[in-house]
């Protein structure tokens, strides 16, 4: 089961964060085959992270709570709180698997959070919005409830030339709200 986790961080926490870096690329090197994508959000245009995104393939809800909260920063204190929803990763790939690569452009996470969903708003046949440009997508899925059956919204890690653009990828009008976080690919340097 695929799961997206958006560890968010607690104000006053850089420091520590950056105390436990080790500690947690170790906890995370424990994990290197499940998961599909991976890495740290910033304050709009700074280098101040704002939290931590991790998308990953586990067996099951109990050890999808288990990575998400057995993680050293989340035990440190460093975030203040998790979003942790079922995913489905309709690009079917990693985001090592991405065209684009790792480097190159800005890269963003944009969260489009449910219940708004507009009737009549054409999806492609990969479930994507028609007029998405599929080849800055590196991630994709729709935010499903804990038994997988209902969408409440959907993530995308996605490559824009700015803000605007990333946020382009999500029509507003489905969502009651659209977050939009600077992001890079995270992992060891």
């Amino acid at each position: 089961m695929e799961f997206f986790c958006y560890h968010r961080d607690r104000a006053g926490s850089v420091a520590l964060r950056a105390e436990l870096m080790e500690d947690h690329w170790g906890y995370m090197d424990g994990y290197a085959a499940e998961l599909i994508a991976r890495g740290p959000t910033f304050r709009s245009g700074g280098a101040e992270p704002s939290g931590s995104v991790h998308v990953v393939d586990l067996p099951g809800p109990a050890a999808a709570r288990a990575f998400a909260f057995d993680e050293p920063n989340y035990q440190a204190g460093v975030y203040r709180d998790v979003l942790l929803r079922r995913w489905r990763n309709l690009l079917g790939r990693t985001m090592w698997e991405f065209p684009g690569g790792g480097t190159g452009g800005d890269r963003y996470l944009v969260l489009g959070l449910g219940p708004v969903r507009a009737e009549g708003v054409a999806a492609g046949p990969t479930g994507l919005p028609d007029g998405t440009d599929h080849d800055d997508l590196i991630a994709f899925g729709p935010l499903l409830s804990d038994d997988g059956t209902t969408w409440i919204g959907t993530a995308a890690l996605v490559r824009a030339a700015d803000r605007d653009r990333a946020l382009g990828v999500l029509a507003p009008v489905r969502y009651a709200d659209v977050e939009v976080h600077d992001w890079e690919f995270g992992g060891r340097r």
